[in-house]
């Protein structure tokens, strides 16, 4: 078990905390994060039953409607105004789906692919680019959405929201927004855009397969739920035959059907997350890069994801030969932070790179 920085924090915090390994020198979460113990018992457990022909398909119905119940409380929205996915590209190409011929999208220099690359198959589109600092500034009343990453991959900065919702609704633009980089650690409210999409592996330490759609009702009325199946029925077990089609009328028409065993453990860690007050896990985490930016003599970042400049990779062969995980991107070193980390992490990556 961690042992948590020279911090007073609440006893549910330190009860999170609890539920992970000893993960010491793992700052990697940005790329894949590590489940608690509660996810690794329900999987095992699940497994046990699958391999004793316990399990049935409908037996993972609550688990299903467990989790979105969870993460709809950890974002701050009613559990019908989210839909169930799988990967977050696929999300997005139902919203790329929907956008009108000859319209704009906006988007940020260098953001991740899976929430860019949907729109460019659109060949009767304009996909535009903006830099972070400027995408509030760039919305114009050509832009109908505006898609961006709350938190970037390769960088960690955090989008100005404020800015970027007064000047979208300025020019009456549609607002797209992942999560995945900031849901579990950075506290959300996806009543603020249009649409928003998380996948849960990184910060929300799910089995990877789980992710989310969030869409208003204003939004989804642009939409068509292009890859329904019989999980988007109104009566999931009434869907599955054809010819007739009765959908979900709320967001659950763009639910796809789910990987069962992802899903039981994505319940448990979405259960820990959603009972967490968030902005304590942002000071926690953050907090941490902070402490490695003043080791390292470098301004503060104010980020969980830490990073500077790498481009030879020199500095993450010298964390990797220490047995430090860490991540590159985009020709930086990424360092980040989340609840199994401690200051013994920071003083590791500082010898490291003192070696």
């Amino acid at each position: 078990m961690p042992s948590a920085p020279s911090t007073l924090f609440s006893p549910a915090l330190d009860d999170a905390i609890a539920q992970f390994s000893d993960a010491s020198g793992y700052l990697a979460v940005a790329s894949i994060g590590l489940p608690p113990r509660a996810a690794v018992t329900a999987l095992k457990a699940d497994l046990d039953s699958w391999f004793a022909a316990a399990r049935d398909p409908q037996g993972y119905d609550a688990i299903i409607e467990n989790t979105r119940g969870h993460y709809a409380r950890l974002v701050g929205i009613a559990p019908d105004r989210v839909a169930a996915g799988s990967q977050t590209s696929a999300m997005t190409s139902v919203l790329a789906a929907g956008v009108p011929a000859g319209a704009e999208v906006l988007c940020i220099e260098g953001d991740f692919t899976s929430i860019v690359f949907p729109f460019l198959q659109r060949d009767d589109i304009r996909v535009r680019y903006a830099p972070l600092a400027a995408l509030a500034e760039s919305i114009t009343d050509e832009t109908w959405l505006v898609s961006f990453s709350l938190v970037q991959s390769s960088s960690g900065a955090v989008a100005d929201v404020a800015a970027i919702r007064e000047a979208a609704a300025r020019h009456d633009a549609f607002t797209f927004c992942d999560f995945t980089q900031a849901a579990g650690v950075l506290p959300v409210d996806a009543t603020l855009f249009d649409a928003t999409a998380c996948h849960a592996y990184k910060w929300l330490c799910s089995p990877r397969g789980v992710a989310f759609l969030t869409l208003s009702e204003r939004f989804q009325a642009e939409l068509r739920p292009i890859q329904a199946g019989w999980y988007a029925g109104d009566d999931v077990w009434q869907s599955c035959y054809a010819p007739e089609m009765h959908l979900a009328p709320n967001a659950r028409q763009f639910d796809v059907s789910p990987a069962w065993q992802a899903w039981v453990g994505a319940e448990q860690s979405l259960a820990l997350f959603a009972g967490l007050d968030i902005a304590e896990v942002w000071a926690y985490a953050s907090g941490l890069g902070d402490q490695l930016c003043d080791a390292l003599g470098v301004p503060r970042q104010h980020q969980a994801i830490m990073t500077w400049a790498d481009p030879s990779g020199d500095d993450l062969q010298r964390l990797t030969a220490a047995g430090i995980r860490a991540s590159g991107r985009a020709g930086r070193l990424r360092a980040s932070f989340h609840l199994w980390n401690t200051e013994a992490d920071v003083a590791a990556v500082v010898g490291a790179l003192r070696r």
